[in-house]
């Protein structure tokens, strides 16, 4: 999605060759029109999928998943990292570790808004070792709803999240792969020999 990788060049900033800072525009500071844009992009690939629901993980997932299913016109989970007074009973739970912040989470979705007639797209903002995404199938698969795919802002293609996910046979779109952090230059994956790769 070119409007996307030119956001990350302008506003992105490079912490390290593993860390892109995106606050500026996707995970403090919101631009709207930038995750509407996303949200189309996701509704285009996932149009013939058959999705009935959208399963993200709070907070950072929830701009793009929700403009994903407004045109989708399918309603949005959210999975929780914190414990609600009011979201207590028959919950559905993963634990997920944060290699950023070295520890471990438990997330939660609560039963009655899945079940095995959905067909369910994970949308996130990053994907990197693939920890959140496979919290949010395990989530997803103890409900016996089908997965339809993952829909991905930015991968980091030199971390081993994206392939996990498509060795397990799972369709990712991801609308910007980053090849390399390095040097404190952000350099992108071409999306068309990705493509062509995947078919070979």
């Amino acid at each position: 999605m070119e409007q996307l990788r030119k956001k990350i060049k302008t506003d992105g900033s490079v912490l390290s060759s593993s860390i892109l800072k995106v606050d500026a525009f996707l995970n403090h500071q919101i631009d709207p029109q930038l995750m509407n844009n996303i949200g189309l992009e996701f509704a285009k690939e996932f149009s013939e999928s058959g999705v009935t629901k959208i399963v993200t993980i709070e907070s950072s997932g929830i701009a793009p998943a929700v403009m994903a299913g407004l045109h989708l016109h399918v309603p949005v989970v959210f999975a929780r990292k914190q414990k609600s007074l009011t979201l207590v009973n028959d919950l559905i739970t993963a634990s997920v570790y944060s290699f950023t912040k070295k520890e471990s989470n438990e997330i939660s979705v609560s039963r009655k808004f899945l079940n095995d007639n959905d067909t369910v797209l994970i949308i996130d903002d990053f994907l990197a070792n693939g920890q959140a995404a496979l919290g949010l199938e395990e989530i997803v698969s103890k409900t016996k709803a089908s997965i339809a795919g993952f829909g991905i802002v930015i991968e980091k293609g030199f971390q081993d999240g994206g392939r996990l996910l498509r060795e397990k046979g799972y369709r990712v779109e991801s609308l910007a792969v980053i090849h390399s952090l390095e040097n404190g230059s952000v350099e992108f994956e071409n999306a068309e020999e990705r493509k062509a790769e995947r078919i070979r």
